[in-house]
């Protein structure tokens, strides 16, 4: 997909059903969008959970041995290597841009140390920055009893430093609402230059909170993303403390 795709042309269809075997939702290029005012979820803590993996094709330096030769080999589950340096160099952080209603603008990110506030204005909070894709991952949480105060949100993904590596890893941004199934979005293009990517955008649409998928890679960082969406921030250069890191 292109730098612009997706930005032309009518929105699709909402898709509100869960998938029955995982009890989730995924929303895909056909499926973008979900209304968590339908699904009776617009209130409570909305948790945004970014967790990562690398894909095992890049632990696989020599050819898969012959089955001929080692016949048990197909029933030994794959070798999980520790953290070489192409896991070093992979640092996907979880960040939000937000607008609230009366007209006031920002980022909830690790860089900076951003971290915003759950119950008070941006009513968005990260917890923790997750250096390798641990289990667990990143967290953001959003405030839905504040949904009112609310215009937008853009929940992004970038690669703090090192090597531009979307295509190494295999990225899954999940929402948790307070009620029904979660949310997922796949991060699964192959971008090897990119270092940044708009996930999702939580928008009130006259009242209705709606998520939609947007999955647009930039080859810049948070900048590039505002100049997509028209946020009109002023961006610098930042760093990460040592603690943060």
């Amino acid at each position: 997909m292109g730098f612009f795709d997706g930005l032309l042309g009518g929105r699709a269809a909402d898709f509100d059903s869960g998938n029955a075997s995982t009890n989730a939702i995924e929303l895909t290029r056909r499926h973008q969008t979900v209304s968590l005012t339908k699904q009776e979820a617009a209130t409570g803590n909305l948790r945004v959970n970014l967790s990562w993996r690398m894909r095992t094709s890049d632990f696989d330096g020599n050819q898969r041995p012959s089955l001929f030769r080692h016949p048990f080999k197909a029933l030994k589950p794959p070798e999980i290597l520790g953290h070489g340096q192409s896991m070093v160099d992979v640092d996907l952080d979880l960040g939000c841009l937000y607008e609230l209603a009366d007209g006031t603008k920002g980022v909830v990110q690790p860089l900076g140390g951003y971290l915003g506030d759950v119950n008070a204005p941006p009513y968005i909070k990260l917890s923790g920055d997750d250096r390798f894709g641990s289990g667990s991952g990143e967290t953001m949480y959003v405030n839905l009893d504040h949904r009112d105060a609310i215009k937008r949100l853009l929940v992004f993904v970038y690669i703090y430093d090192q090597t531009p590596a979307f295509d190494r890893t295999h990225a899954i941004v999940t929402l948790y609402p307070s009620n029904g199934p979660r949310i997922e979005i796949g991060l699964d293009e192959r971008h090897p230059q990119a270092r940044s990517c708009a996930v999702v955008m939580i928008e009130n649409v006259k009242g209705e909170l709606m998520v939609r998928r947007e999955v647009k890679f930039v080859y810049g960082f948070q900048g590039e993303l505002d100049r997509l969406y028209g946020w009109g921030l002023q961006w610098g250069r930042g760093y990460k403390t040592k603690v943060d890191r």
